[in-house]
């Protein structure tokens, strides 16, 4: 069954050290002028990922932003990351001065339709370090962001992401749970996720 994560009446509780939901992050005003800007002028591209030793697009479009305008190393990819915008910039800002956690980039994500999806994953690249904490923020329409427990895929939850929400996982998440963005049979609009990270020099 799947479990809304806020709703009271489920008999689970999603555990609150993993995760911080703040809905309103952004004025709607605010998340809709930098959804449009970002849809027009960021510099998106569909990479390749190999899946069972064949070749395959990802479903969805990304970039990277980050530090000293260089190539990051992550989950055994080099990445060539573009500079900070001042937009950008100033959201990082705004989440470190929020969570009082540091972040040196930023993986972007557009969701072009629901078609587009990320399937079940955990961010636990040794780059990320041992209990990475990744700030996500979102914007255009909503999607439900689904966790599944590692140990029991019957313990399950799902959480709308609202626009201009920011979401922070944190703690042990990306060790005991799974997330992912499903695809959907329904008419979806466009939507852009921001996760903000602190990559570390190996």
């Amino acid at each position: 069954m799947q479990l809304s994560l806020f709703d009271a009446g489920d008999y689970y509780q999603f555990p609150t050290e993993l995760l911080d939901y703040t809905e309103h992050f952004l004025s709607e005003e605010k998340a809709t002028r930098l959804e449009k800007k970002l849809i027009e002028t960021v510099p998106w591209k569909q990479r390749t990922q190999k899946i069972y030793d064949k070749e395959v697009l990802t479903p969805r479009l990304t970039a990277w932003y980050g530090d000293h305008d260089k190539s990051y190393h992550l989950g055994g990819n080099d990445f060539s990351v573009n500079a900070w915008t001042p937009d950008l910039l100033g959201l990082k800002f705004k989440i470190q001065k929020l969570t009082g956690h540091q972040f040196n980039s930023v993986l972007l994500n557009f969701y072009r339709d629901g078609n587009d999806s990320v399937a079940w994953h955990r961010d636990k690249e040794s780059e990320l370090g041992n209990r990475p904490v990744i700030a996500s923020v979102s914007f255009g329409q909503v999607r439900n962001f689904d966790f599944r427990k590692m140990d029991n895929h019957q313990n399950k939850y799902s959480l709308p992401l609202q626009h201009g929400s920011l979401l922070v996982m944190k703690g042990d998440l990306q060790r005991q749970w799974e997330h992912r963005i499903a695809k959907s049979g329904q008419q979806m609009k466009p939507r852009i996720n921001l996760t903000f990270r602190q990559i570390r020099e190996l």
